[in-house]
């Protein structure tokens, strides 16, 4: 393996299993926690929600689009190349379900708790966990497949 396709392969794991352990948190502590805010809290606690997010999410997001696609481009030896396509797949999960279901209930949220858009917000986070969770044991797939090629 070359020491390109070991940068790739450690980025490619890192950002997605950053991401794995971020979803679960996400999802079993941050987004039920949303029910307990003090309602004149509320509003505050969802822009700072909103405010923090990103900077998190963003770069590890970018970086595992990126380094996926390059492994679909150009996997390593030793690396079937179902494993970074179906990675892709579960990529393109994720941004879909987060553009079409998260940010759509982050904008009620914006405007004051609903307890039916917090509810769902949970109930809708699963996709994600599922697809990151999914992605996380495809890129221990790839890792294990590239060093025992």
């Amino acid at each position: 393996m070359s020491a390109a396709d070991a940068l790739v392969l450690a980025a490619y794991a890192g950002s997605v299993w950053g991401m794995v352990g971020l979803i679960w948190f996400v999802q079993r502590v941050h987004y039920p926690a949303h029910a307990r805010v003090p309602a004149d809290a509320y509003l505050g606690y969802q822009a700072q929600h909103i405010a923090r997010t990103g900077p998190v999410v963003g770069p590890l997001m970018a970086v595992e689009l990126g380094a996926t696609v390059w492994l679909c481009l150009s996997p390593p030896p030793g690396v079937p190349p179902w494993i970074p396509w179906l990675g892709l797949a579960t990529v393109a999960i994720n941004w879909a379900s987060t553009a079409l279901l998260q940010i759509p209930r982050h904008r009620v949220l914006a405007r004051g708790f609903d307890a039916g858009a917090a509810r769902s917000l949970v109930t809708t986070n699963w996709i994600r966990t599922a697809a990151w969770t999914a992605h996380g044991v495809l890129a221990a797939a790839a890792i294990v497949t590239a060093l025992t090629a």
